[in-house]
């Protein structure tokens, strides 16, 4: 039996996917769960439909996500923390101080998408930060971290 699944299934396939199944598994397990959908001609037509509309739509957040990216390629952070006389920081840098300084120069990005390329900052230096704005945008951000 040939059928569209609704939601993502482990061992089976992913959201949209047209999948062939044992007749039995679709019609006591898949379906009355809601993961699936019989293909029927009219599902098929509407599946395409979506997957159409779904791609321009990402098309448009993509390159949308690459004019932020563009903007952002040239910015240059400085993050402030006590250090001590030998510029050690007390406690260390991480994402949030970084998402808060991105946010004062006028760009929203969630902390989350901020990968730091060292795991701890616990000295006064220069550091590069590698920001996600899209699954396929990143923009590198390069930051000093100077003594209060």
């Amino acid at each position: 039996m040939e059928i569209i699944l609704k939601q993502d299934v482990n061992n089976l396939g992913l959201k949209d996917d047209m999948v062939v199944v044992k007749d039995g598994y679709a019609r006591n397990f898949l379906i009355p769960k809601g993961l699936a959908i019989l293909a029927t001609a009219s599902a098929k037509k509407v599946l395409a439909e979506n997957i159409k509309q779904r791609a321009h739509k990402e098309a448009k957040i993509k390159t949308e996500a690459g004019k932020v990216a563009d903007n952002m390629a040239g910015l240059k952070l400085t993050i402030g923390a006590k250090t001590s006389s030998t510029g050690k920081i007390f406690g260390s840098v991480n994402t949030i101080q970084i998402a808060e300084a991105i946010q004062a120069k006028g760009f929203e990005v969630d902390r989350k998408n901020i990968q730091l390329q060292e795991d701890h900052i616990k000295e006064v230096g220069t550091y590069k930060a590698k920001v996600k704005l899209h699954k396929d945008v990143h923009v590198e951000i390069e930051f000093d971290v100077v003594s209060e």
